[in-house]
């Protein structure tokens, strides 16, 4: 899979886990064909987030990386990849032209998505220059004033009312919707033949159904193993992983392990949940929290990360990190892991190498680690490898203590 080029970006290799430190077209160009399993990552959105200079680049839309991607994954080997709802076509459009075949969309719909939309009638009364007539109290975490965008993080909204004739007209008019999912395209490289005889060639070219199949965690697991093991006396074993109860009989080969995986993926919030009606039938996923952030960051120092303006400014809108803090995993688009795990087992054949070209802050890498694959990743902003290997070290350490 290396050759004597690829020790340029070399940055830190072990038994597991490779991490390449630079541009991922170009680290791409010196890797094998044909040399791996699945790809899982989560690219730049391509939407200048935060003024990120690595989020307005236009890599995730360039065919020639995808090229480069599909080169190195075996015939009949998936790729899994995030995109911005607003940008994702473009992706997906790259993905395909590259010779990718777009296999299916999984939406990961959450309820904590935080609105980010110009207040018109308020931007109307500034362009105009005159004073609002302040209507309430001081409402914290909701609105900026001084932006006068919803879901731009300041001290909070003011109340106010439309001062002119022309922000009356508008008021309650916005630019945005609050965001509530992010589409991921699954695609596969042409299979070489029949899908039979890819899988027997190469090791791959199928997805894991019975390894992600979906099943409710209040079914009565002495009724299921009466019906459809035919015992409930302890002759069946009942597993969980990321809520999916993998039921075996000693007495029949027959196998029952809940819903066939679907292409749709929530967060649980109350809010999801109850328009879904009856949400067990999906895998479901909350967005990462602290703890999964900093796992194995001890000692690391704390930093906000910055959104790119002249003057060093923090990231304010930024709706992953609304208060401002400073954090030990400052990288702002943090996947949670268990998600990572499941769309990393998804398309993984066992004992299989996944490679992310655009590695972040490692949460691919993390779950790679819990799920028993090999793992590449590249990174090409320096500040994050330090924070990825540590992450992906811990996971490795604390194989028996996973986040579910």
């Amino acid at each position: 899979m290396m050759n004597n080029c690829l020790e340029d970006y070399k940055y830190y290799f072990s038994q597991r886990f490779n991490l390449f430190n630079g541009n991922a077209k170009e680290v791409l160009t010196f890797m094998a064909s044909n040399s791996i399993d699945s790809i899982v990552t989560d690219p730049p959105y391509e939407l200048g987030f935060m003024g990120k200079s690595w989020d307005s680049t236009g890599i995730a839309n360039d065919v020639q990386l995808w090229k480069e991607v599909l080169r190195v994954l075996k015939p009949g080997g998936h790729l899994l990849s995030f995109g911005g709802s607003r940008t994702y076509h473009r992706m997906a459009v790259a993905i395909e032209d590259a010779g990718f075949e777009i296999r299916d969309q999984i939406m990961w719909v959450y309820g904590s998505g935080f609105p980010k939309s110009l207040n018109i009638d308020k931007a109307i009364d500034k362009a105009a220059g005159v004073e609002r007539e302040v209507v309430g109290e001081i409402r914290r975490g909701a609105q900026s004033e001084s932006t006068g965008r919803y879901g731009a993080w300041g001290d909070g909204i003011t109340p106010t009312k439309p001062a002119t004739a022309a922000a009356k007209q508008w008021q309650g008019w916005g630019t945005a919707l609050k965001p509530a999912h992010e589409p991921i395209v699954l695609a596969r490289k042409p299979v070489e033949g029949t899908v039979a005889n890819n899988v027997l060639t190469y090791g791959v070219g199928g997805i894991n159904i019975d390894g992600c199949r979906v099943i409710s965690d209040d079914w009565d697991e002495k009724t299921v193993l009466g019906k459809y093991c035919g015992t409930n006396d302890g002759n069946a074993s009942v597993t969980n992983n990321f809520g999916v109860k993998q039921i075996k009989s000693t007495n029949t080969e027959s196998t029952l392990i809940g819903r066939f995986p679907a292409n749709f993926i929530h967060d649980g919030s109350d809010e999801v949940n109850e328009s879904l009606g009856e949400p067990a039938r999906f895998f479901y996923c909350a967005k990462a929290n602290k703890r999964d952030r900093n796992e194995g960051l001890d000692g690391f120092e704390a930093k906000r990360d910055h959104d790119g303006r002249a003057d060093g400014g923090v990231g304010g809108d930024n709706p992953r990190n609304r208060t401002n803090d400073a954090k030990l995993n400052h990288h702002p688009t943090v996947k949670p892991t268990d998600l990572m795990q499941y769309l990393c087992r998804l398309i993984t054949p066992p004992n299989g190498t996944i490679l992310d070209p655009f590695l972040g802050s490692g949460s691919t890498g993390k779950a790679a680690m819990y799920e028993g694959f090999n793992f590449v990743g590249i990174e090409l902003t320096d500040e994050y490898l330090p924070i990825a290997k540590a992450r992906i070290e811990f996971a490795l350490a604390n194989l028996d203590e996973k986040l579910f």
